[in-house]
């Protein structure tokens, strides 16, 4: 799959994604890196067919407002360490995949993984 990693996560999660097969870009790959505004990243990953993985809930708005972008992994787990973060979606990550085969808008907590659809 193809993801893109917000600003507001770290690079470890794209090299955790990579390792697991899937192609992924992080904000700072992209030429105005981590200030690069938000409906630009939603252009970004709409072009490429990336789903998109961020802390910021401005995004679910624009899920909700516009219906992009077309798919979102939310991370609620609030502020945690790198090695947290990767033991969560160590957890998670199999559960969330399966859960977009069905569900535009997937939340990964600290204890749990949920999805959600949207009207677009």
């Amino acid at each position: 799959m193809r993801f893109f990693v917000d600003a507001q996560l770290p690079p470890v999660l794209k090299f955790w994604l990579v390792q697991q097969g899937h192609d992924c870009v992080h904000a700072i790959d992209l030429p105005k890196k981590d200030s690069t505004p938000d409906i630009e990243i939603v252009d970004f990953v709409t072009s490429e067919n990336r789903i998109l993985i961020s802390k910021d809930s401005d995004f679910l708005k624009l899920k909700l407002l516009t219906g992009s972008p077309r798919q979102l992994l939310i991370i609620t787990t609030g502020n945690i360490k790198n090695v947290e973060l990767i033991a969560t979606f160590e957890r998670n990550f199999r559960s969330a995949l399966r859960l977009f085969e069905s569900f535009e808008v997937i939340e990964l907590g600290n204890h749990f993984v949920t999805g959600r659809n949207i009207g677009s």
